[in-house]
């Protein structure tokens, strides 16, 4: 069963994830701050990371941008989600160290073809 990790503070966005990946049978690791987002990351070695980019503690790049520097396995996909979609925003993300972008709020009948996209078979 393929693990992935989701990085979001915001309640409601957690519940709707974790609802929509675990009915599609992935296994989700929580974190609500990105220090123990990058802490999970680098424990759990996850499959996937989805990783909200604006948190009470770090923000997302910066998250990214300590997972990348890690020892840990630098195919892990790091998929930014984000209301931020503003010029510019997709090319932060990739730089700090992400896969993807996905934009908020997600749309539950397109999510998982999105998030599938970054998971080798």
């Amino acid at each position: 069963m393929k693990r992935i990790l989701v990085v979001e503070d915001n309640e409601y966005n957690l519940y709707l994830i974790r609802f929509i990946l675990e009915k599609n049978g992935y296994q989700v690791i929580e974190a609500r701050e990105g220090i123990q987002g990058t802490e999970l990351a680098i424990s759990e070695k996850p499959d996937l990371i989805l990783l909200d980019i604006q948190l009470p503690d770090i923000n997302g790049l910066e998250v990214a941008r300590q997972i990348r520097a890690s020892e840990i396995d630098h195919e892990i996909p790091i998929i930014a989600l984000t209301s931020y979609a503003m010029a510019g925003d997709r090319e932060k993300a990739l730089a700090a160290g992400c896969t993807g972008y996905i934009e908020k709020p997600i749309n539950p009948d397109t999510f998982m073809a999105e998030v599938e996209k970054f998971l080798t078979p």
